[in-house]
């Protein structure tokens, strides 16, 4: 499962038919945590349940129209569970790979860089890994979510001894079934 970004093409000026991020301005009576929710909602249909601020990007030319300040969040969303609709401003929205983003609009490809980047270092306090989960899951679900926001392989014997040592989940007493060997079934701690 790798790691991807839900982008919309821009329907409207400037950039229109480029890839960006979803977004938009914030209303004279919203907090900023709304018009995010609210944004990636008329965008793309989606509703996260979760968001992160992360950063804002201020360079004076980052946007052609006026002097713009994006105050930048992150969700984490299973993809497979998702299922994104273009709306308002937007002619198209599509999950893209972290390795093959397309040219993108504004300074978004820094903000996607700096949202990747904030993920990562977060990766190991466990509050955001375990959003990519079901809330049932094996050790191998978990180091394949660990790995796909790392972007990297991980050793399994030392992933396992490392998530012990954090005490980040607990074992529930079960074991899947099916055509596989029986895993281990795991739950937030």
């Amino acid at each position: 499962m790798p790691l991807a970004i839900l982008l919309i093409e821009r329907g409207g000026s400037p950039y229109k038919g480029m890839w960006a991020l979803p977004g938009g301005f914030v209303g004279p009576d919203e907090d900023l945590d709304a018009c995010a929710k609210r944004e990636l909602h008329e965008e793309t249909a989606v509703d996260a349940p979760f968001l992160l601020h992360f950063a804002n990007f201020s360079a004076p030319d980052r946007d052609p129209r006026e002097r713009v300040i994006s105050v930048a969040y992150l969700a984490l969303l299973r993809s497979d569970l998702v299922v994104p609709n273009a709306g308002s401003d937007a002619a198209a929205v599509r999950w893209f790979g972290t390795d093959e983003l397309p040219p993108l609009a504004f300074d978004h490809a820094r903000i996607i860089e700096a949202a990747v980047g904030s993920l990562r270092a977060r990766l190991d306090d466990g509050e955001m890994i375990f959003r990519l989960l079901p809330e049932r899951f094996t050790l191998s679900e978990l180091q394949a979510a660990y790995e796909a926001v790392a972007g990297k392989r991980t050793d399994k014997r030392n992933f396992r001894n490392k998530m012990s040592g954090l005490r980040l989940v607990r074992e529930t007493g079960e074991m899947t079934r099916g055509p596989h060997r029986p895993a281990r079934i795991f739950v937030r701690a």
